[in-house]
């Protein structure tokens, strides 16, 4: 296995030793299966696509086909340590609910997604008048799974206002590097931002 993305080590290390995991749109369980391997994790992926299912399988990963607009109903309060959410938020109905039903189930949530304030994406939608694509958004507007796109700003807001504590975020650039102006001005400069959030 190739590996994880660097977006991905950042999940990783805010993962503890022995967790139990709960890895929304686990895709093909790459980071279920480092988890388990590197950090001793328990755990369970969701996904909905029939190949990500499939190779989760190959990867030794327990896999539960769901569809996360449904909601989590299965699962217990308090029944993970940690919930992930990456690069998915902006890709279900209602966030809002989404983030609620994770700090549910889970006692700490991780949350990753492209900020569509990314000044390269505000110049594309500015100066050529079209719906901007980038490495973090690289799906054009009409075959896009993106319904909900949102900035940093927007989601610490939504945060605020659902009662939700940031515990940390980081912000990084298309290739998951940590460029100095994303770190000063994030809502800018960064295309890929990281969130460690719990219940306030």
């Amino acid at each position: 296995m190739s590996p994880l993305r660097a977006d991905l080590e950042i999940v990783a290390d805010w993962v503890g030793a022995g967790d139990r995991v709960l890895d929304l749109g686990c895709g093909d369980g790459r980071l279920l299966r480092y988890l388990f391997d590197s950090r001793q994790a328990t755990g369970y992926g969701l996904e909905i696509d029939p190949a990500g299912i499939t190779q989760s399988i190959a990867n030794g990963i327990n896999v539960i086909e769901s569809d996360l607009d449904e909601g989590l109903s299965d699962f217990d309060d308090d029944a993970f340590d940690q919930v992930i959410l990456t690069q998915t938020l902006q890709a279900v109905q209602r966030p809002d609910q989404l983030l609620r039903e994770m700090l549910r189930v889970g006692h700490t949530g991780i949350v990753t997604f492209p900020n569509f304030a990314y000044y390269r994406l505000r110049y594309h939608l500015a100066i050529r008048g079209r719906m901007p694509m980038s490495e973090a958004l690289s799906y054009a507007w009409y075959e896009t799974p993106n319904i909900h796109f949102c900035t940093i700003h927007d989601f610490e807001a939504l945060c605020d206002e659902l009662g939700i504590h940031i515990l940390e975020r980081r912000v990084l650039s298309h290739d998951f590097k940590r460029p100095l102006l994303a770190s000063l001005i994030p809502n800018l400069f960064g295309e890929v931002a990281l969130y460690r959030i719990c219940r306030a």
